[in-house]
């Protein structure tokens, strides 16, 4: 659902038209209230029902995330990986 998109019938109460609006998002992290102002949400204009952007959620969920901004940990392999071989390589000397 994009801004450009033009407004649709309410799957709620079937007479409306969903609008996109600019809105205040509000939702609950751990025992934390997090608003998100200026958030793109289709709204109906008889009942009220809102419906939010798919993309605008899963951003929203990536920044969320507590993980966001770490670096990801890579597990070791535990076979070496093959030396390339050419003409010019020398085999390893053992000490």
């Amino acid at each position: 659902m994009s801004e450009n998109t033009a407004s649709y019938t309410c799957h709620e109460c079937h007479v409306g038209l969903m609008q996109a609006k600019r809105v205040t998002y509000l939702t609950q992290l751990d025992n934390e209230l997090i608003t998100v102002p200026n958030f793109l949400a289709w709204i109906c204009d008889v009942c009220g029902k809102r419906e939010y952007d798919e993309q605008s959620i899963q951003w929203l969920n990536i920044m969320l995330d507590p993980n966001a901004g770490k670096p990801t940990q890579h597990q070791r392999r535990t076979t070496p990986l093959p030396r390339p071989q050419n003409r010019f390589s020398r085999p390893l000397l053992d000490s």
